[in-house]
């Protein structure tokens, strides 16, 4: 077993025993105060140096504060960092944070603190943090509560970088045992952690000393794995579960149900995936021939229900990112795609691939089957099994499918989530460590423009299209958050970037 089988095996182990520890010293326990049953995920990692998704920041901000965190707009807004100041060439900035500011471990979190987190995410074996901050070349604690990261070139995207999981400072001192912290979190966040057990459930309590305690109305707080989607309605019914991600399809039936349905945007898109390393998508006529080989609309009509839109790039309609001109690329034009593969040397039936697609979202991968045997390509579809961390390793990280379902829900930075999708270590990036260098030139630019400056917004546009270009692979469609909740949850705070909890009441 190699050693980074056996930290993550020993991190499910202590996960387990930690949660067994806890329960047994009453953690987890119901307080007489206002409760929240979420059912939805665990984050891949509890550590936000070692989580590996975008997904991930839903629940690592339970236990985490960033330095900064985005509004229902998606503006940057201070969170740990009361204000922040470039200088005059766009090569450093300064973080200034609250005074007085605790980890749940009770250790100070001062800029020295914070320096330790990124100098952590620059330099530790397993961080997933490093291309983020690979533009980062020094941090330096200036005074007890300023923090300066000095930078190689301009980047006037780090407020936007450090609102997610970039930004989620974890405790130094919890921080010296890397392997405890990644099931047992540290952080200064709205909640701290009383009860893990891997593959289960976290249970919280209220963060008396978060920084915006007085908006967080819920005294504990129950995270739990999703069960079957068929499930959740009467799950919520029951009161098992109080707040939910519901399939499009299920959305009725918790309306008649009596139940709360919430439609809100998000930042998420879906898309096929595809693997330039892996024949026979090493011939660019069969990746322009996929191009063509999509109806769009029927993934939004089918698996959103008709509530979410299509979409050509890895952002949605109405974000800033957007861009317009993409969306006229390529039609759906499936008699052009089959003349293509024609073209390339497959006649009808002779092509066959393998679809490679999450247990929870097979709905999709039939889809595009049948999408694909329209233009004369045959398929099967390989299912993974449940469990986050076997679609990391068999997707994310040895990046074996020829051709996977997949999608992004969105980052805090748009460039971030561009590098995400497209950059050669892009984690969603299938056909790493492809990513031309017209790409990475026009991001660099994006960079160095000031995000109040006229061209940000063109300039923007302009990396997401020569993304879109070089890339093999076809987003279709983004879906909004679609939320069941209990009718006693009121003032839910959904925001296109993430679910938050400040504002939530229990009536």
């Amino acid at each position: 077993m190699s050693k980074k089988s056996r930290r993550i095996a020993g991190a499910v182990i202590l996960g387990v025993i930690v949660g067994l520890v806890a329960t047994a010293c009453g953690g987890g326990s119901s307080s007489d105060g206002a409760e929240v049953k979420w059912a939805f995920s665990l984050p891949t990692s509890w550590d936000p140096v070692t989580s590996r998704t975008g997904n991930d920041i839903n629940t690592i901000s339970l236990a985490y504060a960033s330095l900064t965190r985005l509004d229902a707009e998606g503006n940057v807004e201070p969170s740990l960092a009361e204000s922040w100041k470039y200088n005059a060439d766009g090569t450093a900035v300064t973080f200034s944070l609250r005074d007085g500011l605790t980890f749940s471990d009770g250790t100070t979190l001062d800029s020295q603190a914070v320096k330790a987190f990124f100098d952590r995410g620059k330099t530790q074996d397993d961080s997933f943090l490093r291309d983020q901050l690979a533009g980062v070349t020094e941090v330096t604690a200036d005074t007890a509560t300023d923090v300066t990261l000095h930078l190689a070139d301009a980047d006037y995207q780090i407020p936007y970088l450090v609102a997610g999981r970039t930004g989620a400072i974890a405790s130094p001192t919890a921080a010296a045992d890397p392997q405890k912290l990644s099931v047992w979190p540290v952080g200064a966040g709205p909640f701290t952690i009383t009860d893990f057990v891997a593959e289960d459930h976290a249970y919280f309590e209220k963060n008396p000393n978060y920084w915006d305690a007085e908006n967080i109305h819920i005294d504990h707080f129950e995270l739990s794995v999703a069960p079957d989607p068929a499930t959740l309605v009467a799950g919520v019914q029951s009161g098992s579960i109080d707040f939910a991600t519901l399939p499009a399809l299920q959305s009725k039936e918790a309306e008649a149900a009596g139940l709360d349905v919430t439609v809100k945007p998000s930042l998420a898109a879906n898309d096929v995936s595809i693997n330039l390393n892996k024949a026979p998508f090493d011939n660019p006529k069969i990746v322009e021939a996929f191009r063509y080989a999509f109806d769009r609309q029927a993934f939004v009509d089918v698996i959103t229900n008709g509530l979410g839109s299509t979409t050509s790039q890895p952002f949605p309609d109405g974000y800033l990112a957007f861009n317009p001109e993409i969306e006229k690329l390529w039609n759906y034009d499936p008699d052009k795609a089959s003349r293509l593969l024609t073209e390339a040397g497959y006649a009808p039936g002779q092509l066959s691939i393998e679809i490679t697609a999450q247990s929870a979202a097979t709905n999709r991968a039939e889809l595009v089957q049948s999408q694909l045997k329209k233009i004369g390509v045959e398929s099967t579809i390989k299912v993974v099994p449940p469990g986050s961390s076997t679609w990391q390793s068999e997707v994310y990280i040895a990046k074996n499918p020829q051709l996977a379902t997949d999608g992004t829900i969105g980052r805090e930075s748009p460039v971030q989530n561009l590098l995400a999708v497209y950059g050669p270590e892009g984690i969603m990036n299938l056909s790493g460590p492809h990513a031309s260098p017209e790409f990475t030139a026009a991001l660099d630019t994006v960079r160095r423009t000031p995000l109040e400056d006229p061209e940000y917004k063109p300039r923007l546009w302009q990396a997401v299209k020569v993304g879109v270009e070089q890339s093999p692979t076809n987003y279709l469609f983004s879906n909004p958050w679609i939320i069941v909740s209990n009718p006693d949850l009121k003032n839910l705070n959904i925001l296109p970037s993430q679910v938050r909890w400040e504002g939530v009441t229990v009536s």
